[in-house]
């Protein structure tokens, strides 16, 4: 007779064994001989999108749309609601001196009557702050309608970060479009951009800014940008210099007319344009009877940008020198003619105290 066996249940820690071995080798199915074909149907099925035909083709075309819409945010394609007080209206030297107050006016009249239909542009500057590039008049207009109880927003178009030459081109060419620039105010703002670091010179900011216009356009622009170094800090009347009596003064500029002409407007400052002009004039036409005066765009040839130095404050020195001498032109954007006399004054008492610097050439 056999001898019976006895049988004895696994206890918790034998069961854990067991499920740690079936984990390792799962199953398949209950045979464990599913056919290949099989098991790519099941993934398939199971990767498979359940929607149906339309669903899938409007998602497509909604993903298509997101992206395109992100597109044209980046590209600056978007025009956008932005607060009036979230500007920055002096975020770039405005090239325009003053501002026509007839015209002004016929845009605020239009802005009530039509609303406004243009957008301007502006440079996001994070934390819900905007630096305007263009539409200076526009937001000036929609400013003194809300002043008014007008709406508190404008039509923006946001781009993304320009380089700082880029947003003086921008400026220049809707203010060329819209509303000409005197020549003076031409090379007043090639001067502006770079003494404030734009560009490397003042020639380099008319070749920047104006690359568009003709040689001959530039080189009078240039000649524009000398009136404005020589003289921006004594004319009153500037921008109603005509194109042809500021390249007869740009001429005698280079002839070395600067100090007379200089000594003449600090002497006496007419009421107006033509008496300014009559202030100018003689010593204009000395440099003309001399034969020394030049209507060529450009500076002086007998002295060559050397290098440029930043004394703080804004105020950039500009040093330069030719075998017959040397000189210093400072740049002080934004200061009045007290500012620069009191300058002169302190350079003056420093020569008076220390005349031994200059004792050896």
């Amino acid at each position: 007779m056999a001898k019976r066996r006895k049988l004895e249940a696994p206890d918790a820690a034998e069961l854990a064994k067991f499920e740690e071995g079936f984990a390792i080798r799962p199953v398949q199915d209950r045979l464990g001989v599913s056919a290949p074909i099989a098991q790519v149907a099941g993934e398939a099925a199971q990767a498979g999108d359940p929607r149906g035909a339309d669903a899938r083709i409007g998602a497509a075309r909604e993903e298509a749309d997101a992206g395109a819409w992100r597109r044209a945010i980046e590209e600056g394609r978007v025009v956008e609601d932005i607060p009036l007080a979230a500007v920055e209206m002096d975020h770039v030297v405005r090239d325009r001196i003053v501002a026509d107050h007839d015209a002004l006016e016929e845009l605020v009249a239009s802005l009530r009557l039509n609303g406004q239909r243009l957008p301007i542009e502006v440079i996001a500057l994070g934390t819900g702050r905007y630096g305007l590039v263009s539409g200076w008049r526009r937001m000036e207009a929609l400013r003194r309608l809300h002043s008014e109880g007008g709406a508190g927003t404008v039509k923006a178009i946001v781009r993304a970060g320009q380089e700082a030459g880029d947003l003086y081109s921008s400026m220049v060419e809707e203010n060329e479009i819209r509303a000409q620039l005197t020549p003076y105010e031409r090379g007043r703002i090639a001067v502006v951009a770079a003494d404030q670091g734009a560009f490397e010179s003042s020639d380099a900011a008319v070749e920047g800014i104006f690359a568009v216009a003709s040689k001959a356009k530039r080189s009078k622009i240039r000649s524009f940008a000398l009136i404005h170094e020589e003289l921006g800090d004594l004319l009153i009347f500037p921008t109603m210099l005509s194109e042809r009596n500021g390249l007869r003064l740009a001429g005698a500029l280079r002839s070395g007319a600067g100090p007379d002409i200089r000594a003449r407007l600090e002497r006496s400052q007419g009421d107006d344009a033509k008496q300014e002009w009559a202030l100018i004039e003689p010593a204009v036409k000395a440099a003309e009877s001399t034969g020394q005066g030049s209507t060529k765009g450009g500076r002086p040839r007998s002295i060559a940008p050397a290098e440029r130095m930043g004394l703080g404050h804004g105020i950039t020195a500009e040093l330069s020198a030719s075998k017959e001498e040397c000189a210093i032109q400072l740049h002080l954007p934004g200061r009045s003619a007290d500012a620069a006399r009191q300058i002169g004054q302190q350079i003056a008492r420093l020569l008076e105290a220390n005349p031994a610097m200059f004792d050896t050439p």
